[in-house]
């Protein structure tokens, strides 16, 4: 084993098991973690060019969204985490991450428009900024903490751009009590009328963060066209967005398989984050952890039970430039009735259909196939609200024979989806699919 390989292995407890981890620290790590009080995160600009700095030297922000499994993150070259919000188990979050020798860009958040939250309202916002104070007073001097990300998206589906003026009160509040760390709001998407705004009412930011998926490959033209002069991070990417994505006669978006997200995820980290080394302080991918929106597969990088799913690979050499020793199982194809989930298949109460996954064996291990098919979602949120997960469908699959499997219609029309999942048990990696169909009378 080489060195390299050697910076990224790990001995940390994680779900009540060790896991081996031999990490030597960098200079700046092994001084973090004997700093009681706030480690101070700056920007420089030198010629147009952007350089985040904590403790005095540089840092670079190899991310991720969510909390899930930390030890995993920093064993694969991961060194931060994002919030959205803040809660009964931040401070024990920010104590695993300074031990772990990651930061944090700790959440605060501001009430949305579209959720009810009036901003001409003043006691409403005046009550909101003494709230943002003490989360700010609670945290701002743990050392874990790299920056505040003031609201998430707070522009989906607003009108009221007095906003702007708060997120910019809040960056004032913060810069008075926590001269140690930047801030930043997290935009739904960039477009020349927010960063007008934002450049109008919101100076006292330090840099700007989007969240993007499917565009995420023109940020870094679009953010110089729209005249952003500062620096700014990905606060969020990853799959092609549901909005974004093909969609079937009936109406409802195709996911990706994983190995597709896989790809993307390698392909737009190089094309657009990597490459902007002028203005982008790093990035936040999407998710780690694991959630329900439109699918239970559709963002997260986790399985529901914990297992990774095999974009976590194409992180890992985002962040390392190597793969894993051992790859996860990936999906070359996937079938239904002979057709792709591109073809709006439509099948008859109890038909028989032949279910085929192929898939891509990448570390010789043994490979098992699991089933299972759910009604298609209703619960529909916008901007990541909670969604609930759909019922499903139990006794309409039969004779599973190697990479195949026998779906028997549901009786109840309506639509439906046939999801696929791809282990290998020796490395606890996971592959998935699914396809959309439609039972119709």
């Amino acid at each position: 084993m080489d060195r390299k390989e050697w910076l990224f292995k790990a001995s940390l407890y994680t779900a009540g098991s060790l896991v081996m981890l031999r990490n030597p620290l960098s200079p700046l790590e092994r001084w973090a973690k004997r700093v009681n009080g706030p480690i101070p995160v700056e920007i420089k600009e030198e010629n147009g060019s952007f350089q985040m700095y904590r403790g005095g030297e540089p840092y670079y922000i190899n991310g991720a969204g969510g909390s899930e499994n930390p030890e995993l993150l920093a064993s694969i070259g991961g060194n931060s985490i994002r919030t959205w919000s803040t809660g009964p188990n931040t401070m024990n979050l920010l104590d695993i991450a300074h031990r772990l020798g990651i930061t944090v860009c700790l959440g605060l958040n501001m009430g949305r428009e579209r959720h009810g939250f009036d901003y001409d309202d003043k006691q409403a916002v005046a009550t909101q900024l003494s709230r943002m104070r003490e989360e700010v007073l609670k945290y701002k001097d743990h050392p874990a903490v790299l920056m505040w990300g003031i609201g998430n998206e707070l522009d989906l589906r607003y009108t009221n751009t007095n906003v702007w003026y708060a997120v910019n009160d809040v960056s004032k509040m913060i810069h008075d009590e926590d001269p140690h760390h930047l801030t930043t709001t997290m935009l739904a998407g960039v477009n020349q009328e927010k960063v007008n705004h934002i450049k109008e009412k919101c100076g006292d930011l330090d840099l700007l963060s989007v969240n993007t998926y499917g565009s995420l490959v023109e940020l870094p033209e679009n953010i110089r066209e729209y005249g952003w002069d500062k620096a700014y991070t990905v606060a969020e990417w990853g799959p092609t967005g549901h909005w974004e994505s093909p969609r079937t006669e009936w109406d409802v978006a195709i996911e990706e398989t994983s190995t597709e997200k896989a790809e993307l995820y390698k392909s737009r980290y190089q094309a657009a984050i990597a490459s902007d080394a002028e203005k982008c302080l790093g990035s936040y991918a999407f998710l780690w952890g694991q959630k329900q929106e439109r699918t239970h597969t559709w963002y997260g990088m986790f399985m529901e039970n914990g297992d990774p799913i095999e974009v976590i690979d194409s992180m890992q050499y985002n962040w390392t430039g190597k793969w894993p020793e051992k790859r996860s199982p990936g999906i070359s194809d996937y079938l239904l009735d002979g057709k792709t989930a591109l073809d709006s298949i439509y099948l008859n109460p109890g038909q028989q259909a032949r279910a085929e996954v192929f898939p891509l064996n990448r570390s010789q291990g043994n490979i098992r196939i699991e089933w299972e098919v759910f009604h298609e979602s209703t619960d529909l949120q916008e901007g990541g609200d909670l969604e609930q997960k759909p019922p499903k469908v139990h006794g309409r699959l039969s004779r599973k024979e190697g990479n195949t499997v026998t779906l028997n219609a549901p009786e109840e029309e309506g639509p439906y989806r046939i999801f696929v999942y791809v282990k290998d048990d020796e490395i606890n990696r996971v592959a998935t699919a699914n396809i959309p169909f439609y039972v119709r009378g």
